[in-house]
């Protein structure tokens, strides 16, 4: 038999590692970024066209490259940041694995200029799918500008796998974003098809911020900052008040690096206990800074992705310094956090600090969120035992009639009854219950009402049939580069929908009309509810319209815990049973249980 292992051509092992690493056009700009910033950047320019198809260009002012440099610096594993594996310890630079430039290469044609500020002049390098066509000297500014056309153009499966414009545009502000906030002493600009989208000059965190996401933003921060022999932790948490429905504007760096991280989101939310309805999530900026030896970034190849070597203690430093900000600002009792203060490592006889490691002993304080989780449903059930224990039967009987009225509202009358002949009340604020000829009716009044208005909106943009209420006044409403982007793609939608909103300026709209569900004086509250939910759905499982239509109707839908008349509930009855698919909403929760009489009966046997 012949030998069938065989190395592969470099230009195969390229394209192999760029679909790793380049994923998309932002995948690129990241990379790209990246190399900028550890160039010693003070500004940084980004230019698009065709939200990164056409042409992604990236303009610095850093330190530049000789001519060797530059034509090096498109080699596989070629890099200036390491020497040695023990050098990966050490690690406080964006890039270092020597891959970016090689994998853009693989999958595109790039040309770039650069030069050093001491030289006379740079270099001009144009490369087509990792085969250089030219190197030569050329005048040009200090610094490095590199351009990125016709990305996955010998890729053509993967080119037709890259979404909408819109879409495109949008992952590309978020990884602009990111890295501005990480370096917010840098300046930065953003233009997509010679329109600017950010022009941000060098900044403070809370002025960077504010300039991302708008001047109303900077009412909703708090500051953050606390530090510990084994981290510095410093940024702004958004007020509960502000928090979202969906998650939005959640930001973690480590040695100013966007990372994700599951465990230590979940520090902020503990953090926020008690503060946020469940179905809330809150925003947070926040910079970590550590010894690199402490943290593992090598473990994902687009590195956001980092592993502690004491990560229950991050945990808890994390959690006690959200609390500690959350008291300081009068927005939640810090009362524990003076337990937490035994964070910071103590002070031994000596005069020398324990190891940061002793954190970990604090009883009752740094827990996995699985005990965390078990010792709320703890607490849940002992309040309902004691309150059960602490009232006799007699009392309970006695007072039936006041009770009632926490669940059945005072609009309730015989007259309504007789002509309907259905009993109907509602029970903590969030089901409505029904008898039916089975049995009993259970109705969850979010997810009835969910379904309804889904269906009613899905039936607008088909008929074309508008229905809006005319504001007196027209308001003008300003929105984030992000969400701009994705209102005009979804404008000839929302108008069918009875959004009569008009683009005004970069990111300004006015509003002339809305649907007859919104809330009067909570429109633009809506509408970026709206577009955060439409942001996060899956767009695989599902059209544009369909999204939309799903996330106008949650964020419209009526919410547990309103109080609803008989009147309400029947027209959410008998419109619920109207819809095509009354028993599930569009995101397959049940809306309806039905506990039979035989089940009754068997619950009473003895």
């Amino acid at each position: 038999m012949h030998d069938i292992i065989s190395i592969l051509p470099d230009s195969v092992a390229n394209q192999i590692a760029a679909g790793e690493v380049i994923q998309r056009p932002a995948s690129a700009i990241k990379e790209l970024l990246e190399n900028a910033i550890d160039a010693g950047a003070t500004s940084i320019e980004v230019f698009t066209r065709d939200s990164g198809k056409a042409l992604i260009q990236v303009t610095d002012n850093g330190c530049g490259m000789s001519e060797t440099d530059a034509r090096m610096s498109f080699e596989r594993h070629a890099t200036s940041k390491i020497r040695a594996a023990d050098d990966l310890l050490s690690i406080r630079t964006m890039g270092f694995r020597g891959e970016a430039l090689a994998s853009v290469a693989a999958i595109a044609q790039v040309e770039m200029k650069s030069k050093r500020h001491d030289d006379e002049t740079g270099t001009f390098i144009v490369i087509e799918g990792s085969n250089v066509v030219s190197q030569q000297a050329s005048a040009c500014a200090a610094g490095t500008t590199i351009s990125v056309k016709n990305l996955f153009f010998n890729v053509p499966a993967r080119r037709n796998f890259l979404k909408s414009n819109t879409v495109e545009a949008r992952h590309i502000i978020d990884e602009f974003q990111r890295a501005a906030l990480a370096h917010p002493e840098i300046a930065f600009s953003l233009q997509q098809n010679g329109m600017d989208v950010f022009k941000l000059p060098s900044a403070s965190l809370r002025q960077r911020i504010v300039a991302l996401f708008g001047p109303a933003s900077n009412d909703k921060l708090v500051p953050v900052g606390e530090e510990t022999s084994l981290m510095k932790i410093t940024g702004f948490i958004g007020k509960p008040e502000f928090a979202k429905k969906t998650r939005g504007e959640q930001f973690f760096f480590i040695n100013n690096r966007f990372i994700r991280d599951g465990y230590l989101n979940h520090a902020v939310v503990n953090a926020f206990e008690e503060l946020l309805p469940r179905d809330a999530f809150p925003s947070y900026f926040l910079h970590i800074t550590m010894d690199p030896a402490r943290i593992d970034i090598n473990i994902h190849p687009t590195k956001t992705e980092v592993k502690f070597d004491d990560e229950r203690s991050v945990y808890a430093i994390v959690r006690a310094a959200v609390k500690h900000a959350l008291g300081q600002f009068s927005i939640a009792p810090s009362i524990d956090f003076d337990i937490e203060k035994s964070f910071e490592p103590h002070t031994s006889a000596a005069g020398g600090k324990s190891p940061v490691s002793s954190i970990t002993s604090t009883p009752g304080i740094i827990s996995p969120p699985s005990f965390l989780q078990k010792r709320a449903e703890q607490k849940e059930w002992r309040n309902v035992f004691e309150g059960i224990r602490n009232e006799s039967m007699r009392d309970v009987f006695s007072q039936r009639e006041t009770s009632s009225q926490q669940f059945i509202n005072p609009e309730w009358n015989s007259e309504l009854l007789a002509e309907d002949n259905r009993m109907l009340f509602q029970l903590h604020r969030k089901y409505i219950v029904s008898q039916v000829s089975s049995g009993l009716a259970i109705i969850d009044q979010q997810a009835a009402h969910y379904r309804i208005l889904y269906e009613k909106y899905s039936r607008q943009m088909e008929s074309k049939e508008v229905t809006a209420q005319q504001e007196l006044f027209p308001q003008t409403l300003e929105f984030s580069s992000s969400d701009s982007e994705v209102l005009r793609e979804l404008l000839p939608h929302l108008h069918a929908l009875g959004f009569d909103l008009r683009e005004f300026g970069k990111n300004s709209f006015v509003l002339n009309g809305t649907p007859q569900d919104v809330e009067q004086g909570k429109e633009q509250q809506t509408i970026e509810r709206m577009l955060e939910q439409y942001k996060n759905n899956s767009p695989v499982k599902m059209s544009s319209r369909e999204n939309l239509a799903r996330s106008v109707a949650k964020n419209l839908s009526i919410s547990a815990g309103k109080i609803l008349s008989v009147r309400e509930m029947k027209n959410i009855v008998d419109e619920l049973f109207a819809c095509s698919l009354p028993f599930q909403s569009p995101e397959g929760k049940p809306t309806v249980v039905v506990i039979s009489d035989a089940e009754l009966e068997e619950k009473f046997k003895a």
